[in-house]
C-alpha cells in the first residue's frame, strides 16, 4: 500500500512538473479574453546585453571663475551613477567625463530600463528645490539644494492600507541640522512649502520633529515620484547641464545571441539530465526531477521581480547556480553511498547520507552567499548582476536540495529500500551488512 501511493505521489508531482515547465516556456492568447500569456523565462526582464540602452550626452556650462570645476564635475558624474543605479537593482550604468574646459560633456551609457529615456531628459532640465516656511514666493527659503544629500524614488504605506510613490530626501549635515531645529519648531501642527524652480510644488504637515536629515514627500504615482526626484536631483548638480544629444544603443547581443545562448544552455543541460541518469540511476530521476522543479522556480521568481533585468553576467549566474545545484544534490548521493559502504542498509544510508551532505551543501551554501554580498557590494553592474541572480539560485537550491530532495527520498524508500543495484549503490564483497 504505502508503495502505491509512494508510486501515485511521484506520478502527480510529475504531471505538476510538467505543468510547470509549459508555464515556464509556453506563450499563448487566454480564450475570451485580449491578454496573451508570456511564460516565466520570457518574461524576465533582459539586460542591454540583449535588448540595448540609451546613450544621453550633456554639454556642461563652463565657469572659467571656478577652480574647482573639474571637482564639480567628478562630483554630478557620482551624483548622476547613483541616482541611476538607485534605479535598477542590476541596471547597467557609464557616466564618464569627456573634454576639458569648454569642451567639457558627460557622456551616460544606461541598459534599457522602463522611463530611462525620460529620466535622461530630465537630468539636463534643472528644477531647484526650496523649502519654506510659508507658502510665498518671495519668502526666503530655509533649505535649498545645496544641502541636498541624495534624492531617490520611495514608496510608504498609507493610511488606507496601500503603498503611496513619493521622492526621498537626504541632506548633509548642514541641512540634517537645519531641518531638525525647522521641524521642532513647527511640530505638531505646522507646515513646510516646497518650491520647485520658485514655483509652489507642495506642502507637506509636520507632525514630529525629525532628527536624522532624511524626509519623505508623497507624490501618489510612480511615474510622477520619478519625475519630480529627477528634476530635483538634477538642481543639486554641482556644474549645470543640458542635453546635447539622447540615441538609443544597438544591443551587442540581440535575438540572435540570446538564441544561440539559449541552445547551447539546453544541450548542456541535457547532457548533465543523460549523466546523471547513467551514474545515480533511479536516484538520478529524483536528481533531475529536483533539478526541473529549481529551474522552474528560478525563472518564476526572476520574473516577479520588475527592477531585476537578466544581462550576460546573470546568465553565467544562472548557469553556475544550476550547476552547484546539480553539485549539491551528487554531494548528498555520494554520502549516501559512503554510508552504504560502510554496511549500512539503504534507508539508513540514505537518513545519514542526507544529514551529513545537508551540512556540506549548507556550508557551501554560505561561502558563495557571502561572495555573492560581498560582490553586489563592491562590484560594478556586471558583478551585481551576477551576484545578485546567484544568490537568487542558492536560496532556491537549498530548498529543493534540502527540503524536497529529502521527502522525494523518502518516497523512493517505500518503493525500493532493498535492491542497491537501481540506484547504483555498491560494497565490498567482504563487508556484511549491519542490521
Amino acid at each position: 500500500m504505502k508503495k502505491k501511493r509512494a508510486i501515485g505521489k511521484f506520478i502527480v508531482t510529475t504531471i505538476l512538473v510538467l505543468v510547470g515547465l509549459l508555464l515556464t516556456f509556453l506563450q499563448f492568447d487566454v480564450p475570451t479574453t485580449f491578454y496573451t500569456y508570456n511564460g516565466f523565462a520570457r518574461s524576465v526582464n533582459r539586460g542591454g546585453d540583449f535588448t540595448g540602452g540609451q546613450l544621453a550626452v550633456y554639454n556642461v556650462k563652463y565657469d572659467e571663475n571656478n577652480a574647482n570645476f573639474d571637482a564639480d564635475v567628478n562630483k554630478t558624474i557620482e551624483k548622476i551613477s547613483d541616482f541611476l543605479q538607485s534605479q535598477s537593482i542590476t541596471l547597467e550604468t557609464s557616466v564618464v567625463k569627456q573634454g576639458e574646459g569648454e569642451n567639457t560633456k558627460i557622456r551616460v551609457e544606461v541598459s534599457k530600463y522602463s522611463n530611462i529615456s525620460e529620466v535622461l531628459e530630465l537630468l539636463g532640465d534643472p528644477q531647484e528645490l526650496e523649502i519654506k516656511k510659508e507658502q510665498s514666493d518671495t519668502a526666503e527659503a530655509v533649505l535649498n539644494a545645496k544641502n541636498v544629500k541624495k534624492v531617490s524614488v520611495g514608496r510608504q504605506l498609507g493610511s488606507d492600507g496601500t503603498y503611496v510613490y513619493g521622492v526621498s530626501i537626504e541632506f548633509d549635515k548642514e541641512g540634517a541640522d537645519i531641518f531638525e531645529n525647522l521641524t521642532s519648531d513647527l511640530a505638531p501642527s505646522g507646515s513646510l512649502y516646497m518650491y520647485l524652480d520658485g514655483t509652489f510644488y507642495r506642502s507637506a504637515q509636520v507632525n514630529t520633529a525629525i532628527p536624522d536629515g532624511k524626509t519623505f514627500i508623497s507624490v501618489g504615482t510612480e511615474s510622477a515620484a520619478q519625475e519630480y526626484a529627477t528634476k530635483i536631483l538634477s538642481g543639486t548638480f554641482d556644474v549645470k547641464l543640458n542635453v546635447y544629444s539622447n540615441d538609443e544603443i544597438s544591443p551587442a547581443l540581440g535575438t540572435t545571441g540570446f538564441r544561440y545562448t539559449a541552445l547551447s544552455a539546453l544541450i548542456g543541460l541535457a547532457l548533465i539530465y543523460v549523466a546523471i541518469l547513467i551514474i545515480y540511476k533511479e536516484f538520478g530521476l529524483i536528481t533531475n526531477l529536483s533539478l526541473t522543479i529549481f529551474g522552474i522556480l528560478t525563472l518564476f521568481i526572476m520574473q516577479t521581480i520588475p527592477v531585476l533585468s537578466l544581462t550576460y553576467a546573470g546568465l553565467f549566474a544562472l548557469a553556475f547556480g544550476f550547476l552547484f545545484a546539480t553539485i549539491s544534490h551528487a554531494i548528498i548521493i555520494e554520502k549516501m553511498k559512503d554510508e552504504f559502504k560502510l554496511g549500512k542498509k539503504i534507508p539508513t544510508s540514505v537518513k545519514g547520507g542526507m544529514k551529513s551532505g545537508s551540512i556540506v551543501v549548507l556550508d557551501l551554501s554560505a561561502m558563495i552567499f557571502l561572495a555573492c554580498v560581498v560582490l553586489y557590494i563592491f562590484g560594478n553592474a556586471m558583478l551585481q548582476s551576477f551576484a545578485f541572480t546567484l544568490g537568487i539560485g542558492l536560496v532556491i537550491n537549498l530548498f529543493t536540495t534540502l527540503v524536497l530532495s529529502r521527502v522525494f527520498f523518502n518516497w523512493y524508500l517505500h518503493i525500493n529500500s532493498k535492491n542497491p543495484s537501481k540506484i547504483n549503490f555498491k560494497r565490498e564483497a567482504t563487508i556484511d551488512e549491519i542490521e
